[in-house]
């Protein structure tokens, strides 16, 4: 029998209210999405970057309409609880915001993010009062739903050009005052900003795992009060470096060695659908 969405609405409010971190991860099509939760994983989560390179897109370049439809696919391949990466809500308004919500839970989802980036290089950031506007639009849009929702904001300065953690720590108080369960500030540089950040917020946060040198263990980032951790593109990223290497070798070389590192077809059907 499959879950309803709100009963993994439940499983996955209950996930950011339980002790210690735990880890969502990111899979990018209904495939991979069987193989995390066969893997253990209790929530899964869209990535932006990911769901624009199943389409052969760029990040940023996926419409509404495409992002949804992916993650629905992430949603009827398992039993999981399943929040997705929602951008700025795919339009600068806060109406935007608020309709990316409604429709995001009418695909199935219990979760989403929205960001303060503009996708405008001259200006890449809503300036706080604006971005705040448009987290409590989406806030409301989720409060409104039937199933309980968790609205992720997200200050998007570290990778936007403004590395100033103050402002980010500035935005997220701001976001969190709008009503945001969950804080998320991608790029952080160390672990004592995330410590800082961690500390001046009181609802859970979200860490970023996936850029090197910026990315800490599991205990490390729970020390410092992270609640949930991500991976964004960083399992799609290590796919397609499988791709790369094992068809630039057949191209290059003519062997096929890279058959020897490859899951044999069984145990990989095993975590399929029949």
């Amino acid at each position: 029998m499959s879950v309803s969405q709100a009963e993994k609405a439940r499983k996955f409010r209950a996930l950011h209210e339980s002790p210690g971190a735990f880890v969502i991860a990111n899979p990018w099509d209904g495939g991979s999405a069987r193989i995390l939760a066969g893997l253990g994983f209790e929530a899964l989560a869209s990535s932006s970057g990911a769901k624009a390179g199943v389409l052969g897109k760029r990040d940023g370049r996926v419409t509404r309409d495409e992002a949804l439809a992916n993650a629905r696919l992430i949603v009827n391949a398992t039993d999981l609880p399943v929040a997705a990466d929602l951008e700025k809500g795919f339009g600068d308004s806060p109406n935007d915001a608020a309709e990316t919500i409604r429709q995001a839970a009418g695909v199935g989802l219990v979760g989403g993010s929205i960001e303060d980036a503009t996708g405008n290089p001259d200006q890449p950031l809503f300036d706080i009062e604006t971005a705040a506007t448009r987290i409590k639009a989406a806030v409301d849009a989720a409060r409104s739903l039937p199933v309980p929702f968790v609205l992720t904001a997200r200050a998007e300065g570290f990778l936007r050009g403004k590395a100033d953690l103050g402002d980010v720590i500035k935005r997220l108080q701001a976001y969190e005052a709008a009503g945001a369960d969950v804080l998320f500030a991608p790029g952080l540089p160390d672990l004592a900003a995330v410590k800082k950040v961690c500390g001046a917020l009181r609802k859970p946060f979200n860490f970023m795992v996936g850029i090197k040198g910026k990315s800490f263990s599991k205990a490390e980032l729970e020390a410092a009060g992270v609640k949930r951790i991500s991976l964004a593109t960083s399992l799609y990223r290590v796919a397609m470096t499988g791709l790369i290497d094992a068809a630039t070798e057949v191209k290059e070389k003519g062997t096929f060695t890279y058959l020897d590192r490859a899951i044999p077809t069984g145990d990989l059907n095993a975590f399929m659908k029949e």
